[in-house]
């Protein structure tokens, strides 16, 4: 592999990790918008902006995936979902609460699930 290759890696890394902290902070504060039947417009404001993010440098990532030869919408579904529910579950903090066997569920169905797009995304 050469430089510019491990470059587009790295982008593609770092731009995944944005993206998905981007898109999980727009799902967290989206789960509050609604109180007493209410508008709680604050966090459709947050919610607005970490999805905000999260697309742009979705966009992005595409662009540096295409140029490594990912152009399946799978594989590049399955990088951000992968991001956005790690994060989320880092983010809320509530992950780590979870029962042990919970836990381990959650990790083999995020696996799970990207063993099945990576199959049929070929």
């Amino acid at each position: 592999m050469n430089i510019y290759s491990l470059l587009n890696v790295a982008v593609i890394i770092a731009l995944t990790i944005i993206s998905g902290l981007g898109d999980a902070k727009g799902f967290l504060h989206a789960s509050n918008i609604w109180r007493e039947g209410q508008v709680v417009w604050p966090e459709v404001g947050k919610s607005s902006l970490g999805f905000g993010i999260g697309i742009i440098t979705y966009w992005l990532i595409i662009r540096y995936l295409q140029r490594v030869g990912v152009v399946s919408p799978e594989i590049q579904t399955i990088l951000w979902f992968s991001a956005t529910i790690i994060g989320i579950a880092l983010l809320s903090g509530r992950f780590m609460t979870w029962q042990r066997i919970d836990q381990v569920i959650a990790i083999f169905v995020v696996l799970g699930v990207g063993w099945l797009l990576f199959r049929i995304g070929e």
